[in-house]
């Protein structure tokens, strides 16, 4: 039998040893008390359940930090042989829109129409006329524009020589005149008096104009095939309620594929809502359910109307509130309500008594105040 000695040291490290264990034990308790506790809570706890405003007022005060004026400006340009130019002659002034928005999130995303984004798709119509003014200033550049230009000298070129251009026509490709009728070709009575020449001058004439179109030299033109002309935005901005006149740079970062669901969303240049915005406006606490939305029930818009003509006071940017009721069920897409609004409010959020996001504004009757359309809160997730 083997006797373990056991000295003065060992018996001092198992005294220690003992003092230790409970201490240990503790230790690794709270550790895995707290774990179990945080996993717990995230995956398990339940949403609290959304307060009800219960009125106008509240629902203004909750969200009004949240809702934003868009300031969008775009212009045509034109991409010749790679090299891209802003077109700046009286055909294509540069234009500006105002919309409404809101923030959804903490980094920056605003929610918008799709149609605030590019307001040159925002109907047939609209389409249309860009298509057409796109054709013309493709087919004028063509008309004026020389291969001796380089291309650091295409615009300064093009904009001195516009008036020229401007005097051709898609339809005849030919220069606008003064005939008797349209589609007629004009002619030139020449000018001074008309002598009776021999056959000597005839020919000698002849032979002049001859050796005058030799000499003059002969250009050639940039083929159309080689221009590009679109539309694009030139920049796009937001203004907080409360702000003086500040705007703030956003980058356009999702525009709907389906022309049923006029939504987009942009993001401001710093990813970071500002901290005054105290409450964005939640989606998951969209109202997803579009039948429950019946006719008779409340509908509260906080927005920009009118762009800047309203917006602009003598203390800063305002934003307003505009109620109304639901006044036709939705049809899966669009829901009708008597709200008074006009261009402007364009992306601005609509809400139900209790504040819950029930449409995003989107279009109107212009003829008519009080007859305005939202789309679905429930698109919004799927988007």
């Amino acid at each position: 039998m083997k006797i373990r000695k056991i000295g003065p040291n060992n018996d001092l490290h198992d005294i220690n040893d003992k003092k230790r264990k409970p201490y240990k034990i503790i230790f690794f308790a709270i550790i895995i008390l707290s774990t179990a506790t945080f996993f717990g809570f995230k995956y398990l706890k339940k949403p609290a359940a959304a307060v009800c405003l219960d009125s106008d007022t509240k629902v203004y005060n909750e969200y009004k930090d949240a809702v934003v004026l868009i300031k969008h400006s775009y212009g045509y340009f034109a991409k010749i042989k790679g090299k891209e130019i802003q077109l700046t002659n009286q055909d294509t002034k540069e234009e500006t829109v105002f919309g409404t928005g809101f923030f959804i999130d903490r980094d920056g995303k605003i929610l918008t129409n799709s149609h605030v984004l590019q307001p040159w798709n925002s109907s047939s119509e609209e389409q249309e006329k860009a298509n057409t003014t796109i054709r013309n200033l493709r087919m004028k550049i063509a008309s004026i524009l020389t291969t001796d230009i380089s291309e650091d000298d295409y615009q300064s070129f093009i904009e001195r020589n516009w008036k020229i251009a401007s005097a051709y026509e898609e339809s005849e490709g030919d220069y606008e005149g003064e005939g008797e009728g349209e589609g007629e070709e004009t002619t030139q009575e020449p000018a001074g008096e008309e002598f009776v020449s021999s056959n000597d001058t005839e020919e000698d004439t002849a032979k002049v104009t001859t050796d005058i179109a030799a000499a003059i030299p002969v250009k050639e033109y940039v083929s159309k095939d080689d221009i590009e002309v679109y539309v694009k935005t030139i920049e796009i901005s937001v203004a907080l309620h409360d702000s003086d006149d500040q705007w703030l740079s956003c980058e356009i970062e999702k525009i709907s594929e389906d022309t049923n669901i006029d939504l987009g969303t942009v993001r401001l240049t710093d990813h970071t809502t500002p901290q005054s915005v105290v409450n964005i406006i939640n989606v998951d606490n969209a109202i997803e359910d579009d039948t429950s939305l019946n006719p008779g029930q409340k509908a509260i818009m906080v927005g920009y109307p009118l762009g800047m003509d309203l917006a602009q006071t003598n203390s800063g940017i305002k934003v307003q509130l505009y109620d109304g009721k639901i006044s036709k069920e939705s049809d899966g897409n669009k829901i009708q309500y008597s709200i008074t609004s006009t261009h402007g409010a364009s992306g601005a959020p609509v809400f139900n008594e209790c504040g819950q996001l029930i449409a995003v504004n989107f279009s109107g009757v212009d003829e008519v105040q009080g007859i305005n359309f939202g789309i679905v809160a429930k698109h919004i997730r799927t988007f």
